[in-house]
């Protein structure tokens, strides 16, 4: 017995003492953190070390970047916690209501550290590894205290590839000592910074929406845990001071008093820190809780404690206009002391923490605070869009199914936006407030957005029937729900043998993707700018007609090529023997144009909206899958324009490129039959001139109109008290609404779409009817006006303004999108304008 006393004494010492001997970030890296910045392979070498050598901390790779970097997390608590982790999560599903039963084990809390969802941010990565090392090393008394009743979820990087990009460039640039005066190179990042992810998207705007590969892995993951605090680490402007919560208002509704009250003594735990060590901060500034996609907004309306940390940024190390040397060790020294007091107060609050985050989930699914109660939305709706609404409410888990209900009931509808009557049918998806995800639902779904007030961070307008073109309704009804899902009509594929031409109608993006897949293929085809009616069936305008003629030197590939494509996007596809219609044009009239495969040109670069051109590309590589040729706008003027038929200009400044000259040359190419997608403030590059119908009034008297004042109200501008001066410009607010478009569907620009639509508008810019061109979607009134914080003046001003339209140059065209329909990606309706755009206007 002594023999194995002494053996088991000697192996509990070895195990001590590896553990005393793990590395810090210095002794492993080679360099003192704050020195340089550190490529993402060593972040996560370390990270891995640090697994291997304790058994109290795990690492897990829960996905991959679209440049193949990996993403992970480490997590640290003690030992008991770590053994029993899989009780510890289960228990806290059920909490969540995400799984059957009730919680049996010991209290745990859980606590989410996200780092450099911003690639610039990057201080915030070196943070990851020095408080990941301070919370697992042995011989921390706090941090092993703090971690009996918690666990710590780490990852050090959200945006890899936006890192990487940040972190090669500066640590190329900056010298052997780095130069703190702002003009020096190191502080002015080459386009397009290292802010966005691969496809330059904001990866912070993308939580809900998980358009992103790096948001979607991420959110399976943290749907399978659902942490009690959540914090992203960010910076912002060098001269600021550190902010934390509390949060700025306008705060949405659905936050509880709870979350508000845990920020505010979370916030106070970090003030203590930051008064000892001489350090300024603000709170309940700038950074509000509306807008459901942040990291720290989806976690709020999701149970948990939300919160947005900024640290100044520094670079490598940057004069502060208070003659200050704002230096990278500065930075992490900021961000480690908020991380670890968070964990403080999640340990020390621990049994209230987790009291609260069971209550919040049994209030949602016995008693939400909504004053919506079930939401209708009608199996009536496109079966492409009803698809896609299911794919979001899952990946959010929000439960939906059926009513048994079928008596009529009031409720709002978001597409007459009025009350009214509607009778609930078996295919209509049903989604009740009373669920787990009750608040989701609400942040999601309600029709308006309470905001107490209208100063916000980001826009204030999405909900879900808007953004899909849904049908839908709201009601202040509980409506019973039962499981079960809407069944759709399998796509019909009435094709006879050897048909004269194959039919498929325009209708959804889906119908885009088929129509780019048969054109990578070879095939030819022509399109309806007309209804018709053929074999006894009626066809709409942007038909596709794909006739066997011109595409006989396919051969019998033309129509395996044809079906195949139409069952990859489950297509309905019917087809004629004959190119003689009962009503309309024949297949082979000029009125029947072909539909040429457009060569596409997309500027990028300098002057460029990096987010703007992520966007398109996102769209045409990740959801069209159609080639684009991408140039710098640096080397527009080398381009042979006549090797490309449609050049496309996201939201942009393009003075530098098209001077004088150039644009004498552009405009030849549009005149000659090429066309040119502008969106947003690439508009600007015609406005008011030669050749170009675009202005922003039909003439100087209503500019002036439009401009004009009161004498009183003149005076009440000019008597603004200086408090107030947060207010001056509130009536030409526009941060972010929706506004009801009215679409000619019979210009090509329109096809698929019904005669309106809703946008959502981020700017106040306005653009008159154009006077000699198409005006396809516009904002007719101020009644016009649907949801979202939009000024009054504002809404007067985009009264009888173009947002859509189509400026006919010549034998070419520009089209014109004053709102982009690509926003963020998840503005889901709005996508088939762009797909018209590039493959039917200017045919």
């Amino acid at each position: 017995m002594k023999r194995l006393a002494i053996v088991n004494l000697l192996f509990f010492l070895a195990v001590s003492l590896y553990g005393q001997n793990l590395k810090s970030p210095d002794e492993f890296l080679g360099y003192e953190l704050g020195t340089r910045f550190t490529p993402n392979y060593k972040v996560v070498d370390y990270f891995e070390y640090v697994a291997s050598e304790l058994s109290n901390v795990t690492h897990h790779k829960y996905g991959e970047t679209n440049e193949l970097r990996p993403l992970v997390t480490n997590m640290v608590s003690s030992q008991a916690n770590i053994d029993n982790w899989e009780q510890i999560r289960t228990d806290n599903l059920k909490r969540a209501k995400m799984m059957e039963g009730s919680p049996s084990g010991k209290q745990v809390g859980i606590v989410w550290l996200s780092y450099n969802v911003h690639g610039n941010e990057a201080n915030a990565t070196e943070t990851a590894m020095k408080t990941l090392y301070e919370l697992a090393r042995p011989n921390n008394a706090k941090s092993k205290s703090w971690l009996e009743n918690t666990v710590v979820i780490i990852d050090p990087c959200i945006n890899p590839d936006g890192r990487d990009r940040y972190s090669n460039w500066i640590n190329q640039v900056a010298g052997t000592t780095p130069n703190p005066h702002p003009e020096a190179a190191e502080h002015n990042e080459p386009w397009p910074g290292g802010r966005p992810n691969h496809y330059l998207f904001d990866l912070n705007r993308d939580w809900a929406w998980q358009k992103q590969t790096e948001s979607a892995q991420r959110m399976e993951y943290y749907h399978t845990i659902m942490p009690h605090i959540h914090v992203d680490f960010h910076e912002q402007g060098s001269n600021s001071p550190y902010y934390f919560a509390p949060a700025a208002e306008p705060i949405h509704e659905q936050v509880t008093d709870w979350q508000r009250e845990f920020q505010e003594i979370i916030g106070r735990n970090h003030a203590k820190y930051f008064d000892e060590n001489g350090w300024l901060f603000f709170t309940k500034e700038s950074f509000d809780i509306l807008y459901p996609s942040y990291g720290d907004s989806y976690p709020m309306y999701n149970g948990a404690i939300g919160m947005t940390y900024e640290q100044a940024s520094s670079d490598l190390a940057i004069l502060t206009d208070e003659g200050d040397t704002l230096k990278l060790s500065d930075a992490i020294a900021h961000h480690y002391t908020t991380g670890m007091s968070t964990v403080e107060m999640a340990s020390e609050n621990n049994e209230r923490m987790l009291n609260e985050f069971a209550s919040y989930f049994d209030k949602a699914v016995s008693n939400p605070k909504a004053k919506y109660k079930t939401y209708v939305v009608k199996g009536s709706n496109h079966p492409d869009k009803l698809r896609k609404l299911e794919e979001f409410l899952q990946i959010n888990h929000i439960r939906y199914g059926k009513s048994s209900t079928k008596k009529p009931i009031s409720a709002f509808s978001y597409q007459a936006g009025e009350t009214k009557n509607v009778s609930v049918e078996d295919n209509d998806i049903v989604i009740s407030s009373f669920q787990p995800k009750a608040v989701m639902v609400q942040a999601l779904f309600e029709p308006d957005t309470y905001a107490s007030i209208t100063n916000t961070y980001d826009i204030t307008a999405w909900a879900v029937p808007y953004m899909m073109g849904l049908d839908a309704y709201a009601t202040t009804e509980r409506l019973s729900v039962s499981d079960g899902k809407p069944s759709y009509a399998a796509p019909e594929m009435n094709v006879g043998s050897r048909p004269a031409a194959y039919l498929a109608k325009w209708e959804t993006m889906e119908d885009a993707k088929f129509l780019a897949e048969i054109l990578k293929a070879g095939i030819k085809l022509r399109y309806s700018n007309d209804e018709f009616t053929v074999n006894g069936k009626d066809y709409g305008r942007g038909t596709l007609i794909i006739t066997r003629k011109g595409n006989m030197h396919l051969g019998n590939r033309f129509d395996s090529i044809v079906k195949e494509a139409a069952t990859k996007f489950g297509r309905s596809l019917n087809s004629t023997p004959t190119t003689f219609v009962d009503s309309g044009k024949d297949f082979g009239s000029n009125g029947v144009p072909f539909l040429k495969a457009p060569r596409i040109l997309a500027l990028r670069g300098d002057g460029v909206s990096s987010l703007g051109f992520g966007e398109f590309w996102y769209y045409m590589e990740q959801e069209l899958n159609y080639p684009i040729t991408m140039v710098n706008t640096d080397d527009f003027g080398r381009v042979n324009l006549d090797d490309y038929d449609v050049v496309v200009m996201p939201s942009g400044s393009y003075g530098s490129m098209l001077n004088e000259r150039a644009m004498e040359g552009f405009n030849s190419w549009i005149r000659s039959g090429g066309t040119v997608l502008a969106i947003e403030r690439a508009m600007n590059t015609f406005m008011g001139k030669g050749g170009f119908n675009l202005k922003r009034y039909a003439s100087d008297a209503e500019q002036k109109a439009a401009r004009n004042q009161t004498d009183e109200e003149k005076e009440a501008a000019a008597l603004t008290p200086y408090a107030e001066r947060g207010s001056r410009y509130e009536s030409s607010r526009l941060p972010g609404a929706i506004f009801k478009l009215k679409v000619d569907n019979t210009h090509p620009l329109g096809y698929g779409y019904d005669n309106h639509y809703f946008t959502i508008k981020n700017n106040s810019s306005r653009y008159a009817y154009l006077p000699n061109g198409w005006n396809v979607g516009i904002i007719e009134s101020e009644g016009s006006y649907i949801t979202g914080v939009a000024g009054e003046d504002a809404k007067k001003n985009l009264a009888k303004s173009m947002v859509f339209g189509v400026d006919n140059v010549g034998r070419g065209a520009v089209v014109y999108l004053a709102d982009n329909p690509l926003f963020r990606a998840f503005w889901e309706n709005g996508k088939l304008f762009v797909a018209n755009a590039l493959f039917f206007v200017g045919q």
